[in-house]
């Protein structure tokens, strides 16, 4: 071995001596691209980097994969709310527990429409609806109902999500089927913690229902909801988020969506006395979830209306190339239309197109050239 070789050697055992794992796994994931066989030691060493060197080198693989300046808007719209026999700990939703919401009907087509057209102008290129339901089984006419929604809201050139629960394997061939781009599940914590938010649904039977959507060939969407870290079991601890990481940058295919949600307590929920997360753990979740699955759009979703611009700021470098928009996330309040609009003005942010197959992507493009001449003419 020659005196160069040697000291490329000695170089390289000193950089990975005095480098943090954030650094070692980014550079990794730069030369060699997304991977499926992290293990957990891995991934909680990146999570455990400190806190500059994750956000830097999460900035790091963010502008390798993704234009860094792209941030996708969407919006969120409760289409069925209330009602729900699940027991989520976090949810206003659950019928289980009193917080003033009352259960409503599925919103007609028209609502629904009108909601998504009111979206598309205001900006947001991905309409994702969301159904209070443990799952769709015996919803014969409401599900062929959201069908329609589907196939339409897909017409107007944008992305379409839903999150209605479980799903059976032909429900999610139907969806796609009418043009879903994704469906949203979220795992919420990891396995080992999970049975202290929710009760009335397993973990496994979230899996089956990723499967589900995936074999379909919808787009996964799937994440997780930051709780309190544990004091006296009050919540979770930093081993269940790298525990909720671990087993999605372990799938078969990594999720192509992975919203990052702080938890909004609301009064009459089990979890209405926690105290609101800190932009440092935001931060940590969104730097380790772009390190460890690249190509991934890392939604900052729901929480982010406690965060001031400069802190959202630091999410967008971290990695986060999304945000929900309108009023509302489902029933919780979300960012002012006004405020989202100077903060992309601020910081250069660009809105991100939709992105679907090719016969809907041309439809969009001449639209929006035929917009473009339009208002110049």
């Amino acid at each position: 071995m020659d005196a160069k070789t040697v000291g490329g050697c000695v170089a390289l055992f000193i950089y990975s001596s005095l480098s943090s794992a954030a650094a070692i796994q980014a550079e990794r994931t730069i030369r060699q691209g997304p991977r499926n066989d992290w293990n957990r030691d891995e991934i909680k060493a990146v999570y455990g980097s400190p806190v500059l060197d994750l956000l830097f080198h999460g900035a790091q693989v963010h502008r390798h994969t993704h234009n860094f300046r792209e941030v996708q808007q969407c919006t969120l719209l409760s289409i069925k709310t209330g009602g729900c026999s699940e027991d989520c700990s976090y949810c206003p939703q659950s019928s289980r527990y009193d917080t003033g919401l009352k259960a409503q009907k599925l919103m007609t087509k028209d609502a629904v429409m009108e909601a998504a057209q009111k979206a598309k102008e205001a900006g947001s290129t991905r309409f994702c609806m969301g159904a209070a339901w443990r799952d769709t089984v015996g919803r014969k006419t409401n599900f062929n109902q959201i069908l329609e929604y589907v196939k339409d809201i897909r017409g107007m050139g944008m992305e379409v999500c839903c999150t209605l629960g479980m799903l059976e394997k032909q429900q999610a061939l139907k969806l796609k089927e009418a043009g879903l781009t994704a469906y949203n599940h979220n795992l919420d914590t990891s396995r080992e913690y999970y049975p202290n938010v929710i009760t009335t649904r397993t973990y496994d039977e979230r899996l089956e229902t990723i499967k589900f959507v995936r074999d379909a060939g919808i787009s996964v969407c799937s994440g997780n909801l930051i709780l309190l870290l544990r004091n006296n079991r009050a919540g979770e601890a930093e081993e269940d988020r790298v525990g909720l990481l671990h087993t999605l940058a372990t799938l078969p295919s990594h999720p192509e969506s992975v919203p990052i949600n702080a938890l909004v307590s609301v009064k009459g929920t089990p979890l209405q006395d926690q105290k609101p997360v800190e932009i440092w753990e935001m931060i940590r979740m969104i730097a380790t979830a772009r390190i460890v699955m690249p190509k991934a759009m890392v939604r900052l979703s729901a929480g982010r209306v406690k965060f001031s611009m400069p802190e959202q700021a630091l999410c967008f470098l971290a990695g986060a190339n999304s945000i929900f928009t309108g009023e509302k996330l489902l029933t919780t309040p979300n960012n002012d239309f006004d405020a989202d609009q100077l903060m992309f003005k601020v910081l250069g942010l660009i809105p991100k197109a939709p992105s679907f197959s090719e016969e809907p992507a041309k439809a969009y493009e001449a639209e929006t050239c035929e917009e473009a001449v339009s208002s110049s003419g």
